[in-house]
């Protein structure tokens, strides 16, 4: 329970002030930190205690501005779920804990120019089950595709182009993902042998937990501008791919993990929790962290992309239509568990900072050069999925954003923990209940079905509308599940 100063800055703010002395081993903030949170969500937020976490990532070497945590913030590994901090280029410091395990787990949505009114239930039923036995899902699963060691080097250091040139979708698809589908700084001589074993049986795999196949309905639209520039209508059906970078980048992780906690010891930076270890960004430790870190958001990227491929084909054997034909291009691709080298302004002057978004997604507004030609009047397209029963949303991103580096939710946000929920809900239990609300689910196991319940999560449309009212990013679009594949 969060007993510290918590103030109201304005609406959908509080600041914990840089005056707070209540972190561990005597170390002081260096910036002030601000949740975003509406006063209805504060007193859960408290209860988690992520306000401890997210005042310990204001202590970081070379952080600048603020230490921020959005509407769907619970407690993570060192940096909260939720959690933004940027850090100079020069003289701060890059923390695996600010990014996560599942590197680059993100959102890609598919558009159709099918409605509602175009798939009766069996229809639906059809297209789970085809993507179920198309698209490998589960706890360890293994892909389709074996890669030797070469060709998956070649995906840690491609990403997406790398699918792409081996027949894995459409060129115009890489236009539509963030970063073209590819960090530049993938260096794969940074990713040790356990890592590379796991990722070539597990590249084009859905895998577990909150990760999804979703075939969903646009029921409401909130800004027809934007929502046609992105392609998107009412009563349309779309589809959402929500998986990362599967247990390549989880080992990514642990590896420089370990590397990171002696490079605390080496150049002497106090901490007030060992699962912040981070290392000065221009140090070898650093940029070896950075490097590998960008293979497995490539690898997600490309995981993602094969995913593309066989949804398409699922759609053109039950439909018997092809996907040219069924529109089925893609409207965008967001990642959340990343840190990126952006420029940004701080204080009145541009600077070039490594932006750690651990659970928070991307939102960058019109004036940013980095999204699509086609958004550029619009800003980008901001993707935050549901879990199963519940609706997920398509916002656009805002130039407001720019006070959290560019930043918003990511999702609902765990109000209970896993083994909580198996122990109160039985999996098959959710999928009736699921049935009953006209929503098909074929799941990999009831396990994860009770995992996942969507009671389990806090509300979604509360921390989008605290993100819309926090102008970090603006609703265009809700849609709602008709068919869910999980692993």
């Amino acid at each position: 329970m969060w007993n510290g100063p918590l103030n109201k800055i304005g609406p959908y703010r509080y600041e914990i002030p840089k005056t707070y002395r209540g972190i561990k081993n005597n170390i002081t903030m260096r910036v002030p930190a601000v949740i975003y949170a509406n006063d209805q969500m504060i007193s859960s937020v408290k209860k988690d205690n992520a306000p401890e976490q997210v005042a310990a990532v204001a202590t970081l070497q070379g952080i600048v501005g603020r230490a921020m945590a959005m509407p769907d913030i619970h407690w993570g590994y060192g940096f909260p779920i939720g959690g933004v901090a940027a850090t100079d280029a020069e003289e701060g410091v890059i923390s695996p804990g600010g990014v996560g395990f599942d590197i680059n787990c993100g959102v890609r949505l598919v558009r159709t120019n099918l409605t509602a009114g175009d798939l009766d239930r069996n229809k639906i039923k059809q297209l789970v089950d085809e993507l179920f036995k198309n698209v490998p899902s589960g706890v360890g699963s293994s892909a389709r595709v074996k890669l030797s060691r070469a060709q998956l080097d070649e995906v840690l250091e491609m990403g997406a182009r790398w699918a792409v040139e081996n027949g894995y979708g459409w060129e115009e698809d890489l236009e539509f993902l963030e970063e073209n589908g590819c960090m530049e700084s993938a260096d794969a001589g940074h990713v040790s042998d356990k890592a590379k074993e796991r990722g070539k049986v597990q590249v084009g795999s859905l895998g577990a937990g909150n990760h999804f196949l979703e075939i969903q309905r646009v029921a409401e639209i909130f800004d027809p501008e934007a929502a046609r520039v992105y392609g998107v209508e009412k009563d349309q059906i779309v589809v959402m791919i929500h998986t990362g970078s599967r247990g390549c980048g989880h080992q990514i992780c642990t590896d420089h993990l370990r590397v990171l906690e002696e490079a605390v010891r080496k150049y002497n930076i106090r901490l007030p929790d060992r699962q912040l270890a981070c290392a000065p960004v221009k140090s070898r430790e650093g940029e070896s962290y950075f490097k590998a870190m960008a293979c497995a958001a490539n690898f997600a990227w490309a995981n993602r992309q094969m995913i593309v491929d066989w949804v398409r084909q699922s759609f053109e054997n039950v439909l018997g239509t092809g996907a040219e034909e069924l529109d089925m291009h893609i409207v965008y691709d967001v990642c959340h568990n990343i840190a990126k080298l952006e420029e940004h302004e701080v204080d009145g002057e541009k600077r070039m900072l490594y932006v750690h978004r651990k659970g928070a997604t991307r939102s960058f507004g019109p004036k940013r050069k980095e999204i699509p030609q086609k958004y550029a009047s619009i800003g980008q397209p901001v993707l935050i999925p549901g879990d199963m029963g519940t609706e997920s949303y398509l916002l656009k991103g805002t130039d407001t954003a720019e006070e959290t580096f560019g930043s918003t939710c990511h999702g609902a946000g765990r109000v209970m923990s896993r083994q909580a929920a198996k122990r109160q809900w039985r999996g098959e239990e959710i999928a009736r209940k699921l049935q009953q609300k006209g929503i098909y689910a074929h799941a990999a196991s009831w396990s994860v079905m009770a995992e996942e319940s969507p009671d389990a999560y806090k509300d979604v449309s509360m921390v989008v509308d605290t993100a819309h009212g926090a102008g970090l990013s603006l609703k265009v679009a809700r849609m709602v599940p008709l068919g869910v594949v999980k692993g």
